[in-house]
């Protein structure tokens, strides 16, 4: 294992030299960093979130200009101002969120941008999906030109993305977490066409926080940590925990203590959900389930089933067309947001940036933002600083948050440390009901870690959670229940999560298996509430 800097060979097709990203708020991303990919291999880039990833590959991709450093593409110095000139010397990136328009077919997406012509004013639709089938052919990355992007899969979507950029003639490709969303058998394809992608010659720099996946896919590793090259090494010299170590300066146990849950009294229930999306498509089909206090029932599914929707129903930012939700045996179809919250419901979004924090406001002001207005925060009409002061204080060293006080913007953090702070949020307002949404997508292992603790320690506590994930693994560790969504509906109801095979679970998630409506009726205790 090389410790520090990664120094440039003959053998390298890309080589990044000293690179220095300072922002405006003196805060400096990378340090002189060193990173070097070999032609025709697949590198691991890993680190916590704020350990400098995404911004270096920002700079390789010409979305940031570094303030020092230098840049060579088969031995020769570059200059990327931008994506178009990385896209012109051969660099693709393929980013965690899909970059497609969903009402466009899968042809008129991968030609945005160099759409081909009939004369000088048509678009020649004909031909741009000609040039899908023949890309698709010769990587043997099979797609239908025709069909909408929004009736895709999820791992057809970013097949159409990374087909999008060995369109445009990408030899070296950037994929930012492509695991993500997808199940293990997506996941076992994506590492199929990435090795036969590696034999025709490419490069692939793989972005990724799950650690087995590293070791499976990958022939090196450089991990970063605190915008610096902690290490490299080839991937057979290293464990997964000697990658957690250097990731985050210690060992990371991810195996969370979980003692058999004791469920009690009903806290909330869903029936004959249904829900059409603004696309016109039937996103909920009849949901029906109940959830009980100091129990934690995942929710699991290939994104796009409808997961999202009730996610958006039950923390009341979309009302249901059919069926109804009952809290505390209350119709909670038209509740506010405020009156949930006194009803005890706590929240953790999929879009932390949209729904859960202010960026430019401060870490103390998005700690109390849920609970300013209560009585024991305010001195007669006036707001009690002090006491709010201190229990943001209280919050910040509690949950582990990496920053410079209360008073610093939350904009200054990295992922994981926002995160826990909405998590310290919304966890420590003695909620009998938390609904979890991701709650940590993107993250590092040693947030991911923490987080999880937490939420089993809440259920622990008394409280009821709903857990939406598209990490099989988090659904499988931390849930006392899973309900596995395809195509709107519940196909699964897996009543003792510990005893599930993951590939089982994957399965029920493409739609392969569904159980009989006894077995999904499982998830209902109308008779026991």
């Amino acid at each position: 294992m090389n410790v520090g800097s990664t120094t440039q060979t003959a053998a390298d097709v890309l080589s990044m030299q000293h690179i220095t990203k300072i922002y405006g708020n003196g805060f400096m991303a990378n340090k002189d960093i060193c990173f070097s990919v070999r032609k025709g291999e697949i590198h691991g880039l890993v680190g916590e979130n704020g350990a400098g990833k995404s911004t270096l590959m920002k700079v390789l991709f010409g979305q940031e200009v570094p303030e020092e450093g230098k840049i060579f593409i088969n031995g020769e110095e570059v200059s990327i101002s931008n994506p178009l000139v990385a896209l012109d010397y051969g660099i693709g990136m393929v980013h965690q969120h899909f970059m497609l328009v969903p009402s466009l077919t899968v042809a008129e997406n991968m030609v945005l941008g160099v759409e081909p012509r009939k004369g000088k004013m048509f678009f020649d639709y004909k031909k741009a999906a000609r040039m899908t089938r023949e890309v698709a052919e010769k990587y043997n990355l099979p797609i239908n030109p025709d069909k909408r992007v929004m009736d895709l899969s999820v791992g057809y979507k970013q097949r159409v993305e990374i087909l999008k950029i060995l369109l445009r003639g990408a030899k070296i490709l950037l994929l930012d977490e492509p695991t993500a969303v997808l199940t293990p058998q997506e996941t076992a394809e994506l590492f199929v066409q990435l090795k036969n992608l590696k034999k025709e010659g490419f490069t692939i720099v793989f972005i990724s926080h799950k650690l087995n996946e590293i070791k499976e896919i990958c022939d090196r590793i450089t991990v970063l940590r605190d915008g610096q090259v902690v290490g490299s090494a080839e991937i057979g010299e290293v464990s997964e925990q000697d990658i957690s170590r250097m990731m985050v300066g210690r060992d990371v146990l991810m195996d969370i203590e979980k003692g058999a849950p004791q469920p009690r009294e009903g806290i909330l229930s869903v029936r004959g959900l249904g829900f059409t999306n603004m696309y016109g498509k039937k996103a909920l089909r009849d949901v029906s389930f109940d959830l009980r206090c100091g129990e934690i029932v995942g929710i699991a599914g290939v994104e796009g089933n409808g997961q999202s929707e009730l996610a958006s129903i039950l923390t009341g930012l979309e009302r249901p067309q059919e069926g109804r939700v009952l809290l505390n045996g209350r119709d909670a179809s038209k509740m506010s947001i405020r009156k949930m919250r006194e009803e005890q419901v706590s929240f953790i979004s999929e879009d932390r940036m949209v729904y859960d924090l202010v960026r430019d406001a401060t870490i103390g002001e998005n700690l109390i933002s849920d609970r300013y207005y209560k009585k024991e925060y305010r001195r007669g009409p006036l707001m009690d600083q002090k006491k709010m002061d201190r229990e943001a204080e209280e919050l910040i060293e509690g949950y582990l948050v990496a920053c410079d006080g209360r008073d610093a913007y939350m904009r200054t953090l990295s992922g994981g440390n926002m995160q826990k702070v909405i998590t310290a949020r919304e966890c420590s307002s003695h909620p009998r009901l938390l609904i979890a949404s991701q709650p940590t997508r993107g993250i590092d292992v040693g947030a991911t870690e923490f987080i999880r603790k937490r939420l089993v320690e809440l259920r622990d506590q008394g409280a009821a959670i709903l857990l939406f994930s598209a990490d099989l693994a988090e659904i499988m560790q931390v849930s006392d229940r899973i309900l596995v969504f395809h195509g709107g509906r519940i196909v699964a109801h897996i009543p003792r999560a510990e005893e599930v095979d993951e590939n089982i679970l994957g399965e029920y998630m493409l739609g392969l298996r569904t159980q009989s409506e006894e077995e999904i009726g499982g998830a209902v205790f109308e008779n026991k509430n």
